[in-house]
């Protein structure tokens, strides 16, 4: 029987690196609230990121929570149905009623003119997200939010070391979060990251993330318990000297994928785009029903009893499920471009320890 190949693995630092981190942390004693390798990786992480400031938390969900806590933002925020959701049920955790547009039918982003489209007097900012990794139409969202006055928050869980231009793409909007979940390009087991601009915000962001205390009898906001531990700030020390070599490895998957893709009829995929530095952090086939001669259920499926266990990021869409079904925005009619996506995609394997084997036996799969 064939090995199965899941759609990830995460990226591992070898065991005997981490162990003389490991007998640090035991020898000091200080195993969360801010230690030295939380700070240390605060700072390594701006280096790698090109960011000012930076807040790493203990999952990726939290700093979600927290931009908008920090932001102070209330009523309706647009949003994508196309994610993870994590993205709405932040905006849900904090009383703001999600209002979804739909998605830009090459980049499978939030599209700019629906947003604007979409924008009511208790609109006060727009939580866009860079889906696998592909740069939202940063210049077109930000005209729109400084039209209306609204903040935006980046959803960039899916974009590590991503850059447009040589620039880092965490450095648009008002804020960006981070995911470090072990299905990432960048992992921490669990973690994930906010960032900022100014000193003043990073220091209210991590308020926030420590049950809002400013000192040892001051609290100052209703703050949460995001902080990150000793144990996975340096796991993430280490992982960061790994990352590059790892992107390099999935970039050659993603190449392999193209080339012997590319002529079969009815499968399509998304194509680097020129001035970006991607991050190969997923790759997604999109199988047209008519043209391949199967479904995309038929396929997955036929992957799946191959051992091959793909993923259909992201189905159902975030809109379909029972907790925002009854919104107006939901309405399937206000997202066709959503929907077909939602509904023909497969994300395949792709991660630093995939081997070429592997890779080819998924590739004669898919023309068979």
């Amino acid at each position: 029987m064939n090995k199965q190949i899941t759609v990830t693995s995460p990226l591992l630092p070898p065991l005997e690196e981490f162990i003389p981190y490991l007998q640090k942390i035991w020898d000091s004693k200080w195993i969360t609230n801010n230690g030295q390798f939380h700070r240390e990786l605060e700072e390594k992480l701006c280096e790698y990121l090109g960011v000012k400031y930076i807040s790493i938390f203990t999952n990726g969900t939290i700093p979600l929570i927290t931009a908008l806590q920090a932001l102070r933002i209330t009523g309706e925020v647009i949003t994508t149905p196309y994610s993870f959701v994590a993205t709405t049920h932040a905006l849900w955790w904090n009383g703001i009623k999600p209002v979804f547009v739909d998605i830009d039918s090459k980049t499978l982003n939030l599209d700019p003119e629906k947003i604007e489209r979409a924008i009511t007097p208790k609109t006060t900012a727009i939580m866009p997200v860079h889906v696998y990794g592909y740069p939202c139409n940063i210049d077109a969202i930000q005209e729109v939010a400084d039209k209306y006055g609204l903040k935006v928050i980046y959803d960039a869980a899916h974009a590590f070391g991503v850059r447009v231009n040589g620039e880092s793409i965490l450095n648009y909007g008002d804020m960006s979060t981070l995911s470090f979940h072990a299905t990432k390009i960048y992992n921490t087991v669990e973690g994930g990251a906010l960032v900022c601009h100014d000193e003043k915000t990073k220091q209210r962001i991590d308020y926030l993330k420590n049950f809002g205390f400013a000192g040892e009898t001051e609290v100052v906001a209703p703050g949460i318990n995001g902080k990150m531990d000793e144990m996975r700030a340096a796991y993430g020390l280490l992982n960061l000297k790994h990352v590059d070599e790892a992107i390099m490895h999935r970039q050659n998957v993603a190449k392999a994928y193209r080339v012997a893709l590319k002529d079969v009829e009815g499968i399509s995929f998304l194509d680097d785009i020129e001035g970006v530095r991607h991050n190969y952090s997923y790759f997604p086939i999109f199988v047209d029903e008519t043209q391949y001669g199967m479904t995309r259920d038929e396929l997955y499926f036929k992957l799946k009893d191959n051992g091959i266990l793909g993923r259909r990021y992201f189905y159902p869409l975030i809109s379909d499920f029972s907790t925002y079904r009854g919104l107006d925005s939901a309405s399937k009619d206000n997202l066709p471009i959503a929907n077909k996506v939602a509904n023909s995609v497969i994300c395949l394997p792709i991660y630093n320890t995939l081997n070429n084997e592997d890779v080819e036996r998924i590739i004669e799969i898919i023309k068979a």
